[in-house]
């Protein structure tokens, strides 16, 4: 299959890497309104260089959406228009409201797929299969600050992919209900999906990166690192025993088998494997707007 990376941000050429690496890839082209970007990744990954995005989308089959978020919706407009399969990088567009507009001009037989990248990670589908009745949920992605993100609050940049885990991974169909506060830079929010209490926080102040997932169950607690990916399950004892006078408790902890891999090789592996089959990607559009949605439910609830 002829794929195209249109974008080589740092994104984009992360994209271009690995589809590089891929088997199912045969041509790759790459194009950036930034010529010398464009002729670098070229070299860097044998891509054909092309001078405009016209050209590309003549050339590929599937491309990859990795242009500055404001861009998402008039580039996904012309590859919609060309019908070439995408992958839009998180999030889908600006707006829900663009978003929504976007939806409505894909042809029932394209398949677009939305970049919420942490689906992928293998603890997710691991979490899923231990976790049977959560009482609480916490998830914390915290950042140190970052000069690269400029335009938009830590809600769209961070939070956005906790928001696509607890509404489609693990409360999917749920009905949640949510109180939030914070700024820009540091946001917190207060969920409720059914009879589970979610808290979600995400921060650009931090002096430690953090991507962890932690839920309590009557009888276990699962803690999860996104980064290490890595799932721990604490379990209670049978009973408790009296050292110098203190209560200790044993834990019962078992380290669960993880298998390991880059996260953005399976979320393109899988995307051309669903626009070669015609079939939907797993994160959809759909599924991004409501994303988004919440997004902005979250942000109207900031400080400014």
């Amino acid at each position: 299959m002829d794929v195209g990376v249109i974008g080589v941000g740092m994104m984009g050429r992360n994209h271009a890497r690995v589809y590089a690496e891929l088997r199912a890839v045969d041509r790759l082209l790459v194009h950036d309104v930034n010529q010398a970007a464009a002729e670098e990744m070229g070299g860097m990954h044998g891509a054909v260089v092309c001078g405009s995005l016209e050209e590309l989308l003549r050339e590929a089959e599937a491309v990859s959406v990795c242009v500055p978020t404001p861009y998402h919706l008039p580039v996904a407009r012309m590859a919609a228009d060309a019908g070439v399969h995408m992958l839009i990088e998180k999030p889908l567009c600006a707006t829900a409201a663009q978003g929504k507009y976007l939806a409505d001009l894909i042809p029932p037989d394209l398949v677009v797929g939305v970049g919420h990248i942490e689906r992928f990670n293998p603890i997710v589908a691991e979490i899923r299969k231990i976790a049977k009745q959560p009482l609480y949920v916490e998830m914390k992605r915290h950042n140190p600050a970052s000069a690269r993100v400029a335009g938009t609050s830590v809600v769209e940049d961070l939070m956005i992919h906790d928001i696509d885990i607890v509404l489609h991974a693990f409360f999917g169909g749920q009905q949640c209900v949510l109180h939030s506060t914070g700024t820009d830079d540091l946001a917190a929010v207060l969920m409720r999906c059914g009879p589970t209490d979610v808290y979600l926080s995400a921060s650009r102040k931090a002096s430690k990166k953090i991507r962890m997932c932690y839920i309590e169950e009557e009888e276990s607690t699962i803690e999860g690192d996104f980064m290490t990916q890595e799932v721990f399950v604490y379990r209670k004892p049978g009973q408790y025993s009296v050292e110098n006078e203190r209560y200790v408790q044993e834990n019962i902890i078992e380290q669960v088998l993880v298998n390991k891999v880059e996260p953005l090789k399976v979320e393109l592996k899988t995307f051309l494997e669903c626009a070669a089959a015609g079939k939907p990607f797993p994160v959809t559009p759909a599924q991004a707007i409501r994303n988004l949605e919440v997004c902005e439910e979250i942000s109207r609830g900031l400080r400014k």
